[in-house]
């Protein structure tokens, strides 16, 4: 059984830093991604990786901002948020792929995480 547990959300102010974690268990070496989803939107994917770290995806919102890494050894993956603005305001869900590539289609993604909320403050 696969299992994602984020972790790390919180509230913030504008322009403040957050990193968030999710824990995989069940499988590991997959491509993984994290989504986003605010009130009254679609879920987003907001950053993607492969399964070795050698190649990353981010939407062009958070691009020099967010940075998204892994560490195969403990099966969990990041995503650090700097300058956060407080469009950022989700919930943030990570996602294990279908294989050890990376894409950003939701259909992609097999498993997800229960979420994590992230609340920016203007």
């Amino acid at each position: 059984q696969v299992q994602l547990v984020e972790s790390g959300g919180g509230l913030v102010q504008a322009g403040g830093s957050l990193r968030v974690s999710c824990a995989a268990a069940g499988r590991s070496n997959y491509g993984m991604g994290w989504f986003r989803q605010a009130p009254g939107k679609e879920r987003e994917i907001v950053a993607a990786i492969n399964w070795s770290g050698t190649n990353t995806y981010y939407v062009d919102s958070v691009k020099g901002r967010f940075t998204i890494s892994r560490d195969n050894a403990k099966n969990t993956v990041y995503l650090q948020m700097n300058s956060l603005k407080p469009e950022d305001s989700a919930v943030y869900y990570c996602a294990m792929g279908g294989d050890r590539g990376l894409a950003t289609s939701r259909t992609w993604y097999k498993y997800w995480g229960q979420g994590t909320q992230v609340t920016v403050s203007s």
